[in-house]
């Protein structure tokens, strides 16, 4: 009884923070999101970079800092559209650690079922970023071909680069829209475009806009017919999509697959576990069972892991 009353309390604390935090995040002033992101290229000519705080060499952060999992999360934040400070997120991933671990002793009484709780609750935030990042990104790709198009209607009308990327604004909505907002305001305060530009690759790593990056450059160097290369373009980011989703329709029947192979003994133990419990109840109770248990965890972790990344292509 006591213990479920420190559960409860714990529990109401940690996701009342954990509320209270998310919340103080998604308040963020747009202006203020604006100015962070405008922070990030790194440029050589005209420097806008944040400063960033000295770590002692002493210190955890620092630490980690040093091995680029604070930046890489930052990134990733970034492109997933999650404005909030790293060490928001931090703290949101130990809470979710302690959590997992504190749940995992509770229920299963064991140091490392518990360890292993703990990494999975850890994990929701992660996943959550790469969520959102993924879904970010897909979307932006997907404006891009009418965003080409349109740039290129604008420059064959007399318009120039700037002036088409200001249509591009004003038509397409988040997260393209944005973007190239961002890249606008840095043009205004002196950055040049093609590093703008760059900038913008940072924040949406895909080769399809990489290309658009690259026509930019050559077209301020030796001043090329912009127009015909970005109708080119268009034309071969819509290729690339269309090879895409037919990538994914050849291989939709082996993913499929590998989710069942993944699935498939979780329902089988949960099947007998309810028709016939004393088959399966070896498995919670004998230590044999449970070596068992958690050895047939971690290979079918690694089977679906395995399956996932011999269906990834790269082109």
């Amino acid at each position: 009884m006591d213990l479920l009353i420190v559960a409860a309390v714990f529990s109401t604390v940690f996701f009342g923070l954990l509320a209270l935090m998310l919340r103080r995040g998604a308040r963020a002033d747009h202006h203020v999101s604006v100015a962070r992101r405008m922070a990030r290229p790194a440029v050589t000519d005209i420097d806008i970079t944040r400063r960033a705080r000295k770590r002692e060499d002493g210190n955890l952060l620092g630490a980690l800092w040093k091995l680029d999992l604070l930046r890489r999360l930052e990134e990733n934040m970034w492109q997933a559209g999650l404005y909030m400070r790293v060490s928001e997120m931090t703290l949101i991933i130990v809470l979710m650690f302690g959590a997992g671990i504190f749940f995992g002793q509770a229920m299963w009484h064991d140091m490392p079922f518990a360890f292993l709780a703990g990494l999975g609750f850890a994990a929701i935030p992660l996943l959550y970023i790469r969520f959102r990042r993924t879904r970010r990104l897909r979307a932006f790709i997907s404006q891009l071909p009418f965003a080409l198009d349109l740039i290129k209607s604008s420059l064959e009308a007399g318009s120039s680069l700037s002036r088409s990327l200001q249509s591009v604004v004003q038509e397409f909505g988040d997260p393209l829209g944005s973007e190239f907002r961002t890249v606008l305001e840095q043009t205004r305060i002196g950055l040049p475009l093609p590093r703008a530009l760059e900038g913008l690759l940072k924040r949406v790593p895909e080769e399809d806009l990489r290309l658009l990056v690259v026509a930019v450059r050559v077209h301020d160097e030796i001043g090329t017919s912009l127009a015909l290369i970005v109708g080119r373009l268009a034309e071969i980011v819509r290729m690339r999509q269309r090879l895409r989703l037919q990538i994914k329709a050849l291989t939709a029947q082996s993913r499929l697959g590998g989710i069942i192979v993944a699935l498939l003994p979780v329902l089988v133990l949960g099947a007998f576990s309810l028709i016939q419990p004393g088959y399966a109840g070896s498995l919670f109770s004998d230590p044999a069972g449970l070596r068992i248990l958690k050895l047939a965890i971690v290979l079918d972790v690694m089977a679906f892991i395995t399956i996932r990344r011999m269906l990834r292509l790269s082109f």
